[in-house]
């Protein structure tokens, strides 16, 4: 009987230095330690541009008059003015083409982002309360 002990506890050091003994691993039960492989990182936008950009609204206009995203990506609005600004969609006073730029009121000092724009798109802008102001127009290109 004695013999037959030695073995069972040859083979349970064996099993404990391999790694596969019982209580082994996070939860037990004969589990690995390993991590479980994690999902790949999602594509990066298509379309070749950032999915984000800030614009600036200075005492001078905006700044770029220009910026491009990708497709699923936002737009800062910063407003660098000593006057309320409200950056809003083309045509104006409808705002239709593009209402996820319709950022509403910002006051001197604030920044606000856009809402996800899903569709390639070109999106022009202006300020709401300025629309003919043309240093405060600019485009947003969605690709």
């Amino acid at each position: 009987m004695r013999a037959r002990t030695a073995s069972w506890h040859g083979v349970t050091l064996l099993l404990i230095a391999l790694g596969i003994g019982a209580g082994s691993g996070c939860g037990g039960g004969g589990s690995s330690s390993t991590p479980p492989p994690t999902s790949p990182s999602p594509p990066p936008p298509s379309g070749g541009g950032s999915s984000t950009a800030t614009i600036r609204i200075t005492s001078s206009g905006v700044d770029p008059k220009e910026v491009t995203i990708a497709v699923g990506g936002r737009v800062t609005f910063v407003n660098n003015s000593t006057t309320a600004r409200e950056p809003s969609s083309d045509p104006h006073p409808t705002h239709t083409i593009c209402p996820e730029i319709n950022v509403g009121r910002l006051d001197p000092g604030q920044m606000r982002e856009t809402g996800v724009i899903n569709r390639a798109v070109r999106c022009g802008f202006h300020d709401h309360n300025d629309p003919t102001n043309a240093s405060l127009t600019g485009t947003i290109i969605v690709q």
